[in-house]
């Protein structure tokens, strides 16, 4: 996300006036020292990530307009609104910055299990406690439509229903229509193709 994701200054100064700038900014984030302790993240990393925050969004409100404006421009080829919303759901509950560095910090450096209970959630779209085939298939036709032309060969129209079709019966273990997400995560921990996804993120800010 371009909030948190933004171009890594060459120097960073660890400077009295970066822990002004977080304690004062409009949305009061968590102190510094707290956001330090809650994440994996340093305090220079941190100051990175808020730096972007505070240039992609200075009134330190993140709204879900602003979010799928920033997801169009990394993915200008397709539609990113859909997905973006329900990624905006998945990152933010309480609408500030500190959501995304908490979030991030998951993705990021968090344990498998992290990740995984994060992955559910985004798509457990209800927040019920399980997945079912319309979740999945609503967060897939998302992931489709915002590639756009990226996919090569071009999809046809029912290829997310049949990949979801696919996951479900991997992942549905008792065949009761819902995915939980012990089911979830036992699938996922097996899946090769999965874990090495993973481990791309590890280090990288």
């Amino acid at each position: 996300i371009k909030c948190c994701i933004s171009n890594i200054p060459c120097g960073i100064q660890n400077s009295v006036e970066d822990e002004l700038e977080l304690s004062a900014v409009r949305h009061r984030p968590e102190a510094l020292e707290q956001l330090e302790a809650q994440t994996r993240f340093s305090r220079k990393e941190l100051q990175i990530l808020y730096r972007g925050f505070k240039n992609e969004c200075p009134s330190g409100v993140v709204n879900e307009d602003t979010f799928k404006e920033i997801y169009s421009q990394f993915f200008p080829q397709g539609d990113a609104s859909t997905y973006a919303h329900f990624l905006f759901d998945a990152f933010d509950t309480d609408h500030n910055g500190s959501d995304f560095v908490m979030g991030r910090s998951i993705l990021l450096r968090g344990s498998v299990q992290e990740k995984l209970n994060w992955a559910f959630n985004l798509y457990d779209i209800n927040k019920d406690g399980y997945i079912t085939k319309e979740e999945m298939l609503d967060i897939i036709k998302s992931i489709y439509d915002m590639m756009g032309k990226c996919t090569y060969p071009m999809l046809k129209e029912e290829t997310p229903r049949q990949h979801v079709e696919i996951f479900f019966q991997k992942m549905d273990k008792n065949r009761d229509g819902v995915v939980t997400i012990d089911e979830f995560i036992d699938c996922c921990q097996n899946d090769e193709n999965i874990m090495k996804s993973m481990q791309l993120f590890e280090n990288v800010i």
